[in-house]
């Protein structure tokens, strides 16, 4: 089993619940899904994503909640707190498949785990690879509001930037993007 930490920023939880909709279209069939209730706690705290996630994780498999390979998708100010919460969670011994960072603004990559990048635009997405561009990455073309990205990943069409120079970008959609990724930190 594989857990998939989704960390939402400061906005409606309304957005979060389509994101979550549309995700849930595309996860590999053994993933658990774990929704951070911003509501209940400050979306940028990593060590409350923390301790959620072993809430949850401890109920499914009580002595083997650090064996669990987490992925977190984060958005906006949620980034920052799955970012510190992957990071103690590796320093803890635990596996981080990945970390999708969308619209990470500002937050720099840290950790030995694989960061992809999503942004709402061109600008977002180079001014954030100033701080750590990660691996594959995802820029919407045309650009579109910040929350558009969070409530319509499976409309929001651009481009996917390889990390591998050589490579030309190809276009997708954030969801097609998450989805590509997400099934390959299954394997």
């Amino acid at each position: 089993m594989n857990a998939i930490a989704v960390c939402p920023g400061f906005h409606p939880a309304a957005l979060t619940h389509r994101f979550v909709e549309q995700l849930q279209t595309v996860l590999p069939a053994n993933d658990s899904l774990f929704v951070f209730p911003v509501e209940r706690y400050q979306a940028y705290s990593g060590v409350d994503i923390l301790r959620f996630l072993h809430e949850q994780l401890s109920r499914q498999a009580p002595d083997l909640w650090l064996k669990t390979p987490i992925t977190f998708v984060g958005f906006s100010a949620g980034v920052v707190g799955a970012m510190g919460a992957a990071i103690a969670l590796e320093l803890m011994g635990g596996r981080v498949n990945a970390l999708f960072a969308l619209d990470g603004w500002g937050v720099p990559i840290a950790g030995r785990f694989p960061v992809h990048r999503l942004s709402h635009d061109y600008v977002t997405h180079w001014s954030s690879a100033i701080l750590g561009a990660g691996l594959d990455s995802f820029y919407a073309d045309p650009g579109v509001d910040h929350l558009e990205l969070w409530r319509s990943p499976q409309t929001v069409s651009g481009q996917w930037v390889s990390a591998n120079t050589t490579k030309a970008s190809q276009s997708t959609t954030a969801l097609e993007f998450l989805a590509y990724w997400l099934h390959q930190y299954e394997q």
